[in-house]
């Protein structure tokens, strides 16, 4: 009997971040870093694809490589961490972000609003933010806060469970716009229509003629369902969702055992 083939190192490695590269006191590991960078030096691309905003992607500029690209907020921007500046954006219309807001707050009227823009995050003033403001941040009621085009809105519900609260906003905005979550407590994410993490990698890995086959993907939530069955190997981390689990090729330990270097380790042997 033949020996089954060795698996190759991926051409193209893209990895969300929290939950899956990121551990859960939100740090990388030495032994991460160490797996990402000797990745790019034999010759792998390696591309951060998160839900993240691009102001949360400062901190970790030293993991993208030559590229200096990072794909955010949910596949809605092309980001150079490096220049701090948004390559291509795919926003939602001012139209589209009222009307959705206005038939979701009609269902579910104890929800509360947020957006993130290319350069800017902005809340209603009853939004409960679990992390720090920035400095810039627009404080509005919905009618100026949705002036805009947005590469997100955040929809938050104060009890739900974010997989309850994406059912029923699913089940309003139907096709207008693209809803998911990234875990996050209590909150979904909606992305204009078409948008997700898998589309903007496509794009990012035809521009370096490299096929999906060629890549390897890594995610834990239910916005990484898209990339990870584009990409030619998927794996999930332990600590995944069960969608996730459920549907990828390989389950590599948890975030916070190093699954993501554990792979590239035995890929690269290292």
């Amino acid at each position: 009997m033949t020996a089954p083939e060795a698996p190759r190192p991926p051409r193209l490695i893209a990895t969300d971040l929290d939950g899956t590269l990121v551990r859960s006191d939100r740090s990388v590991s030495d032994r991460t870093r160490a797996a990402v960078t000797a990745a790019q030096r034999a010759g792998s691309v390696f591309v951060m694809v998160t839900a993240r905003p691009p102001r949360w992607l400062h901190e970790l500029a030293d993991l993208v490589g030559d590229h200096g690209i990072a794909i955010v907020a949910n596949g809605a921007i092309l980001y150079d961490v490096a220049h701090q500046h948004a390559i291509r954006t795919r926003l939602i219309d001012p139209g589209v972000l009222h009307e959705v807001a206005i038939a979701i707050r009609s269902v579910i009227p104890e929800v509360e609003f947020a957006i993130e823009r290319s350069d800017r995050y902005g809340q209603e003033p009853r939004y409960v933010n679990r992390w720090p403001q920035p400095e810039n941040t627009l404080i509005a009621e919905l009618e100026e806060l949705l002036a805009e085009p947005a590469a997100k809105l955040l929809v938050r519900h104060p009890s739900w469970h974010s997989d309850e609260l994406l059912a029923h906003v699913s089940a309003v905005v139907g096709e207008r716009v693209t809803a998911s979550h990234s875990g996050g407590t209590s909150l979904v994410e909606i992305s204009a229509t078409g948008v997700s993490k898998a589309a903007m990698l496509a794009d990012f890995a035809a521009e370096l003629d490299i096929p999906a086959a060629d890549t390897i993907a890594f995610g834990d939530s239910l916005n990484d369902l898209p990339m990870l069955a584009w990409a030619g190997m998927s794996y999930a981390v332990a600590n995944a969702h069960t969608d996730v689990l459920a549907a990828v090729d390989r389950v590599c330990p948890s975030n916070d055992e190093d699954g993501v270097a554990a792979v590239l380790e035995e890929l690269f042997d290292l």
